[in-house]
């Protein structure tokens, strides 16, 4: 195919795709009016759906694992589906995640884990290692190389992960290169999907709170806690509201507090003052 056919062929595909981040939250169903190439690809949200962790895989370094081996009690796991030698938006979607986690101070392998999976088949260990080194050291944190696990698969594998997050792609045999959504999934430890985040670029705030609440607060600190407390997560909006009810009961405890502090210290102003009369 010449270079003047193929990029009209990928014309249309990435008008289309170029639409799928724009609207965030995209059912992967079949619409009359997206080309062909695009028909079930984007996101289906199936949250609290439990992954099958028994899934076997091949990490970076050629060995076999499961999926499991990366689920931790308290730590949730960010997982991203990709293709490794993505000419556009995969490498989007992996600059956001080192984007973002760069304005967050917690590490790979501490706080929580990374899952990186291709959805090629064919491609090897060995890209999937390249692929690695590539992005920790784009993220600047060498400690987060044990933390941070870049996957292939077979087909039958990849698909059933797919599948259960609600991850629609498409080989595009024209092109030779993959039709897919862009987002990023977090995870709970023991495995269910907790939240969806779209596009390629991502608010750090709704991240660190999409994992505390995934973790069920046993990862970050108290003031986490509190703004998951007064924030909750809108779907619509792909971030965390405030939530009008629950600061006016977190304001009217503090004002009660603070009087009761005011009232305390005067009682124990008069105590003293009536002892020394």
């Amino acid at each position: 195919m010449s270079l003047a056919a193929r990029s009209e062929s990928v014309r249309p595909l990435l008008a289309a795709a170029l639409m799928l981040l724009a609207g965030g939250a995209v059912a992967a169903q079949a619409d009359p009016q997206l080309p062909e190439d695009l028909q079930d690809v984007g996101i289906t949200q199936n949250l609290d759906a439990a992954l099958p962790l028994d899934l076997e895989f091949i990490d970076e370094d050629g060995r076999r694992v499961v999926l499991g081996d990366y689920f931790a009690e308290g730590r949730p796991v960010l997982l991203t589906l990709v293709y490794y030698e993505c000419p556009m938006l995969c490498t989007l979607v992996l600059n956001g995640v080192v984007d973002v986690l760069k304005q967050i101070d917690w590490t790979p392998g501490s706080e929580f884990e990374i899952v990186t999976v291709t959805i090629d088949p064919l491609e090897t260990p060995a890209l999937a290692k390249q692929k690695k080194q590539q992005y920790v050291e784009a993220y600047g944190k060498p400690a987060a190389a044990p933390g941070w696990h870049f996957l292939t698969g077979e087909a039958q594998a990849i698909r059933a992960l797919s599948d259960a997050v609600g991850f629609g792609y498409r080989y595009v045999e024209e092109t030779d290169e993959y039709a897919h959504p862009a987002a990023i999934f977090i995870i709970t430890p023991d495995g269910r999907v907790s939240r969806y985040l779209f596009g390629v670029k991502h608010d750090p705030k709704t991240l660190r709170l999409s994992m505390v609440e995934a973790a069920e607060g046993r990862i970050g600190s108290p003031l986490d806690k509190f703004l998951l407390y007064c924030y909750r997560y809108d779907s619509e909006e792909g971030r965390y509201a405030p939530v009008a009810i629950r600061i006016m009961r977190v304001g009217g405890i503090g004002t009660v507090l603070i009087l009761g502090a005011a009232l305390l210290t005067f009682w124990l102003r008069e105590a003293r003052q009536k002892r020394l009369a």
